[in-house]
């Protein structure tokens, strides 16, 4: 943000105060001369502050700011952040002069992701508190939101754009798929080419209302992997959020074979309405409806909306169990804390672990045999009906209540009889 007239040329990014932590703040005012005057206060400044000091020049040089102060107030932030916040308070004193500042990521291994993974969970990360960032895989949910969208304020979009990029870049999210939600418009695309080229997994598109949205975002994200020479997949979800967006679901779920899942917003869409969202969510009833049965017909998943009540455990188990009876597959998440009680409310019972276990080996048995269509008792099972019994051991695999070599144990073995 570039706070002053073109004389004084000072620009700021990050935050402070006794509430920060693993942030920083950065103050930077241009000077004719003298080169670049840093002051830096850090609780760790004795041991790391000429890392940071050597950092904070090789960021203004890569600007082309070579005489300048700079102030930076250290409340525990990582190399990622305080590369971030300098390169943020140094784009704001350069105004339209743009330059980028890529950190160099350390060795992690990010594993592909898959279409038609587990999304059980997915936990929203503001764009602009790393604080939430490097902790966040450790409460194990299957995908991680950094958001860029409605939990970042106007004034700090292009900061949480950059952070954002980096973490992509830095952070071990242990194994938890990277999506980033993007803003809309003009913002939107400069979202894309700042996170599509650093690992980015899958784009969420909020507010969607139309097929042509996805089908642009989808060529633009093709163009960037394309022009970055990216190799992986990125996916789409496609958040449906307006009345408008319920009714023209199935065009825009199929508007692109990227996309892996609808995910459905029901604070704004409430608000679409005009009606209030009730703990019942029955105002929703039509909506979600709506969204599993698009979904199912364009053969992605079914994605709810959040939990707003965090500290309302019974609540939130409810509302998992009503929305896994109505053909949801995961539901959002913005505490940690709602993780662990998502996965228990959604992972499939006993009985229906071991019909999923009976029809995908009789299945496998066909297949040795070449068979296309088989029986298993007096019911005809085909292919859609395996794939939902595979999808259904997957989950509980992942919830721990199948063991690995489920193939060679009996059902009792499982304790699943």
């Amino acid at each position: 943000m570039n706070t002053d007239s073109p004389r004084h040329r000072r620009g700021h990014a990050g935050k402070q105060g006794e509430s920060v932590r693993s942030d920083c703040l950065v103050e930077i005012e241009l000077q004719p001369a003298g080169g670049m005057q840093i002051a830096l206060t850090s609780k760790v400044a004795a041991l790391y502050g000429e890392a940071i000091a050597e950092l904070a020049r090789a960021v203004a040089a890569q600007a082309g700011v070579a005489h300048a102060r700079l102030t930076i107030v250290d409340s525990g932030a990582l190399p990622f952040t305080l590369a971030a916040r300098l390169e943020a308070a140094c784009r704001a004193v350069l105004g339209e002069e743009e330059f980028e500042y890529l950190p160099a990521a350390p060795l992690i291994p990010h594993a592909p992701t898959q279409k038609d993974r587990l999304r059980r969970t997915r936990l929203y990360l503001p764009g602009n508190e790393p604080k939430f960032f490097v902790n966040a895989g450790l409460h194990q949910p299957d995908a991680v939101i950094l958001d860029l969208e409605d939990s970042v304020a106007p004034q700090e979009k292009e900061a949480a754009r950059v952070l954002v990029r980096n973490a992509l870049r830095c952070v071990d999210f242990f194994g938890a798929e990277r999506m980033v939600r993007i803003n809309a418009g003009e913002l939107g695309r400069q979202d894309l080419a700042a996170v599509v080229p650093q690992g980015a997994q899958v784009i969420l598109i909020p507010k969607c209302e139309s097929p042509q949205r996805v089908s642009d975002i989808a060529a633009e994200v093709e163009r960037l992997r394309q022009a970055h020479g990216r190799a992986h997949e990125v996916y789409l979800i496609p958040i449906i959020e307006s009345a408008l967006g319920v009714i023209k679901a199935f065009a825009i779920a199929t508007a692109s074979d990227k996309v892996c899942a609808l995910a459905l917003g029901l604070e704004d869409y409430t608000a679409d309405l005009g009606v209030p969202r009730t703990a019942a969510e029955t105002e929703s009833f039509f909506a979600k409806g709506a969204i599993v049965n698009a979904a199912r017909a364009a053969g992605v998943q079914a994605l709810a909306s959040v939990y707003s009540d965090v500290d309302n455990v019974d609540g939130l188990r409810a509302n998992v169990q009503a929305a896994r009876a109505l053909g949801f597959d995961g539901l959002g998440c913005i505490h940690p804390r709602q993780i662990k009680i998502v996965h228990e409310a959604i992972a499939p019972g006993a009985a229906e672990i071991n019909q999923a276990r009976q029809i995908v080996l009789t299945f496998e048995q066909a297949q040795q045999q070449g068979t296309a269509v088989f029986a298993l008792g007096t019911k005809m099972i085909d292919l859609p009906v395996v794939k939902r019994a595979q999808a259904t051991l997957a989950n509980a695999l992942a919830a721990g209540r199948l063991s690995a070599d489920w193939r060679t144990q009996t059902p009792h073995e499982n304790k699943l009889a």
